[in-house]
């Protein structure tokens, strides 16, 4: 903003006041707000119907500024300081800090080259080539290839490949259900009453078989056709019918099991 005031010793523009106050190069207690506010009144007295909101806006901005500067040095808090003795001369002493640092790193790369230098000083290079007599020459990867056996290669590589063929020879496949063997334990386990685990899998030589006969006396108990009990932990797992005068085949275990 173009304003200017006389506030002795400083006669010029606001701005310039606020910057000069800022770097503490004028003491804020030699400048007098009254002409400054003086001025502005002035100013708005003669451009009434000119002056813009920011040129009012920016005149309170530096008038708080200026005020609150002033009313600190004039009435200072228990614990504040002299401004001038605590913030003269910083930038000065952080830019010489920063020039020690850079010349402490310059002076720690030169001793570093410097020993490098020292350590090359002492190795010779060897000047001498090989010998006159010695020739090298690079070996012929074609040698003795003939063109049948390019052509050969030619043909090996753009044939079609064979499509890749899972053996599945080790698998076996089981034809035994647990449907089957529930009908099978249904029709015959009424004649035995109560056997052993052991007993019922007597004689069988396959795992599979021995797995499926388990599973379907579990089906049979979980249906109410045969009971389960074991004396002892780890023990001999028994096996009981509980309704030995029913015809299995009335007792719906092939519908059951027929999926």
């Amino acid at each position: 903003m173009a304003l200017s005031t006389e506030a002795a010793p400083y006669a010029g523009p606001l701005e310039v006041l606020f910057q000069l106050v800022s770097s503490h190069e004028v003491d804020i207690l030699d400048i007098p707000l009254a002409p400054v506010v003086d001025a502005f009144v002035a100013h708005l007295r003669a451009r009434r119907d000119e002056c813009t909101m920011d040129e009012l806006s920016e005149f309170l901005l530096y008038a708080a500024i200026l005020l609150e500067l002033k009313s600190q040095r004039l009435l200072p808090g228990p614990d504040d300081v002299d401004a001038d003795e605590e913030t003269l001369g910083w930038e000065e002493r952080d830019v010489l800090l920063a020039r020690l640092l850079e010349l402490r790193a310059y002076a720690a790369a030169a001793d570093s080259l410097a020993v490098r230098f020292e350590a090359a000083s002492r190795v010779l290079p060897r000047v001498a080539g090989l010998d006159d007599g010695i020739e090298i020459h690079a070996p012929d990867l074609l040698q003795g290839v003939t063109v049948a056996q390019l052509a050969a290669a030619f043909l090996r590589a753009v044939e079609d490949r064979p499509e890749p063929v899972v053996d599945l020879y080790h698998v076996t496949v089981e034809t035994i259900t647990v449907a089957e063997t529930v009908t099978d334990l249904a029709a015959w386990l009424p004649r035995r009453g109560s056997l052993s685990f052991r007993e019922l899998t007597e004689g069988l030589t396959e795992q599979i078989e021995i797995i499926v006969r388990f599973l379907a006396v579990l089906e049979l108990c979980k249906l109410g056709r045969v009971s389960l009990g074991q004396g002892s932990t780890f023990g001999e797992l028994r096996i009981t019918w509980l309704r030995g005068d029913e015809n299995p085949l009335d007792l719906g275990l092939v519908d059951d099991y027929a999926g």
